[in-house]
């Protein structure tokens, strides 16, 4: 049976636009309590990516910029820039830093920045970047949430009803079965059936769902068992929210943004070997063009930072056409 393949970036994306200040409740409750959130909030995803533009090649699709106010009445407000991290990075904090004080330098305004990280070290925990020189000191702490800490308090995340509750377990139960097929069913189908029972809305349902349908994929056979215990599920509650309607509008969404992810990692690469190797390098973008899966695409664009030549570029895409073959 084939091995579950996980993609986190554009769930987790999806989430924290929809759930913007329960995100904020759940993860930074000290936060939370310093906003006024009947004045709302802005996402200032353009205005992001124009301020961390030239920090690196390429960007993280999770990053997220979003102007609030302060509890309080002052006519102020903060930009609060996160991360979801899902992989261990040695300039993790450097790069926090450096998105900090750009977009500070850009706005003139008091920032929180703030990192969730969703890999599956431990041990790994940057939360402070420092440098001096001379006399000359910088010494920048940001708040850390790690996720695998909850899984030391999975029954309080299975009592919450706050959707991050769900978004969390989804996360941690995707990573562990990874190489499980059978247990990623198992969890799949006991966390959509929580869905139920926790009552949520039927809005609340469908988003919540669609989130775990994305981290949560399995092979074709066991999908198709999957559905039919989500169809028996909803006949015995009476609640029939996820209907074929919906099924396929989460297929197509899955879908189109996996779509504007490749066009995105498209556009990063091209911007790579132009930088990198010029007019030359841009002659094995029509050859990268062909490739469909976004994995594939990642590892390429993280291949640029390392690779001296175009053939070592090569080889990078070369391997996933052996391993198809085989």
């Amino acid at each position: 049976m084939s091995e579950p393949q996980t993609e986190y970036d554009t769930p987790w994306k999806d989430a924290l636009e929809r759930y913007f200040e329960e995100f904020i409740a759940f993860f930074f409750p000290q936060a939370h309590g310093d906003i006024d959130w009947q004045r709302g909030y802005e996402f200032l995803d353009k205005e992001l990516q124009q301020v961390v533009r030239d920090a690196e090649l390429g960007r993280r699709l999770v990053d997220k910029l979003v102007k609030i106010y302060r509890a309080g009445g002052e006519e102020t407000w903060v930009l609060v820039h996160i991360e979801v991290q899902n992989q261990e990075e040695s300039n993790f904090a450097e790069r926090m830093y450096v998105y900090h004080y750009r977009i500070f330098d850009r706005y003139k305004r008091s920032i929180a920045s703030l990192a969730v990280l969703g890999d599956e070290r431990a041990g790994w925990r940057p939360e402070r970047f420092s440098d001096e020189l001379w006399g000359c000191e910088v010494n920048f702490r940001f708040p850390v949430v790690k996720l695998l800490d909850y899984q030391e308090s999975w029954q309080a995340l299975e009592r919450s009803r706050n959707p991050f509750a769900t978004v969390v377990m989804a996360h941690l139960k995707a990573q562990e079965t990874r190489d499980d097929a059978r247990g990623r069913f198992s969890s799949k189908l006991y966390l959509t059936r929580r869905l139920y029972e926790q009552g949520y809305e039927r809005e609340d349902v469908i988003n919540l769902f669609g989130f775990i349908d994305w981290v949560m994929n399995l092979p074709a056979q066991l999908e198709q068992d999957f559905w039919r215990e989500v169809s028996q599920l909803q006949e015995e509650r009476r609640m029939p929210y996820i209907t074929s309607v919906e099924r396929i509008g989460i297929e197509k969404g899955i879908e189109q943004s996996r779509q504007q992810m490749r066009e995105i990692l498209l556009e990063s690469i091209a911007l790579g070997l132009d930088l990198k190797f010029g007019s030359e390098g841009l002659i094995i973008l029509p050859e990268i063009s062909e490739i469909q899966e976004v994995e594939q695409l990642r590892a390429i664009l993280n291949g640029l930072k390392t690779v001296n030549a175009l053939s070592e570029l090569r080889q990078i895409y070369s391997k996933f056409e052996v391993y198809e073959v085989q």
